[in-house]
């Protein structure tokens, strides 16, 4: 019974004390005093109310836009939208404040934080990814800007996070084109996976995939065809050979060299023979 009581209590306190921080922001907002405004605002952001704050930041906005309390305001303000989750607005607003105060010693805070945010917005791999290549490009413009800045390790390891992502989105595609058949459009793809992510652990077994990709290409192609696309597959391993000679992939891609070299050697001599015939 007692715990009732008390919880009885304190849901009624709780009510009461709402109730009252509803009159007073009802009482702040139909007022014409700005400054009270203000600090009304900056008093609910520093009790972590960001809707209340934010709210009345956004109606002082054109009061005090160009004073001197405009970098404090602007600055609670976009971060309000950050604390809220809301990553789209608070990237929006974090731009501007930084081309607003670019001189601000909060600037290095702020460049990093609207990069954050589009790290935030980067959603999963079967998703497109434009806001993970803005995340990368924010990253590195906040190291680039800002070389002995305190979050730069941070900011490295989120691009790296962030481009194994993307390597991996660019995986599945290829992987795709390749269960599906589409042999010539998976070898592109695994070329470009090694270029693009050259220091990669996967390197050599995109190079590889590639091969494989590109002989079963020429397997399949028609016989006038057949020849030039046996000899891509020779000078993709002659490449892998030279870069990845030391790759437990080696043998596997010798093996289709040497089905690419053999099946040259077999064209060459139906050739010889349709001409001899001739």
């Amino acid at each position: 019974m007692r715990k009732i009581l008390l919880y009885i209590s304190f849901g009624a306190t709780i009510m009461i004390a709402g109730s009252a921080c509803n009159a007073e922001l009802r009482k702040i907002e139909k007022s014409n005093d700005v400054e009270k405004k203000l600090a009304y605002a900056d008093r609910m952001y520093a009790k972590k109310k960001y809707q209340m704050a934010q709210n009345l930041y956004e109606e002082l906005i054109p009061v005090y836009k160009g004073t001197e309390k405009f970098d404090s305001l602007y600055f609670r303000y976009a971060y309000c939208s950050y604390y809220l989750k809301d990553y789209t607005q608070a990237a929006f607003h974090f731009g501007n404040y930084i081309d607003a105060f670019p001189s601000s010693p909060r600037a290095v805070e702020i460049d990093y934080r609207k990069a954050y945010c589009y790290y935030k917005l980067s959603p999963k791999i079967s998703l497109d990814q434009t806001n993970t290549s803005k995340a990368i490009a924010a990253m590195q413009t906040y190291i680039n800007n800002y070389p002995q800045a305190e979050k730069v390790a941070e900011a490295n390891m989120v691009i790296e996070l962030l481009r194994k992502k993307l390597e991996k989105k660019e995986y599945n595609t290829a992987e795709l084109y390749y269960n599906l058949g589409h042999y010539k459009a998976a070898g592109v793809s695994f070329q470009n996976l090694m270029r693009n992510y050259p220091d990669s652990e996967q390197s050599d077994s995109y190079k590889y995939m590639a091969i494989k990709a590109y002989y079963l290409y020429a397997k399949n192609s028609i016989f006038e065809k057949q020849k030039e696309r046996y000899e891509t597959v020779v000078t993709e391993y002659l490449e892998f050979n030279e870069r990845y000679g030391a790759s437990k992939l080696h043998g596997d891609a010798e093996k289709y060299y040497n089905l690419a070299k053999n099946n040259l050697k077999t064209l060459e001599n139906e050739q010889t023979k349709e001409k001899s015939n001739q």
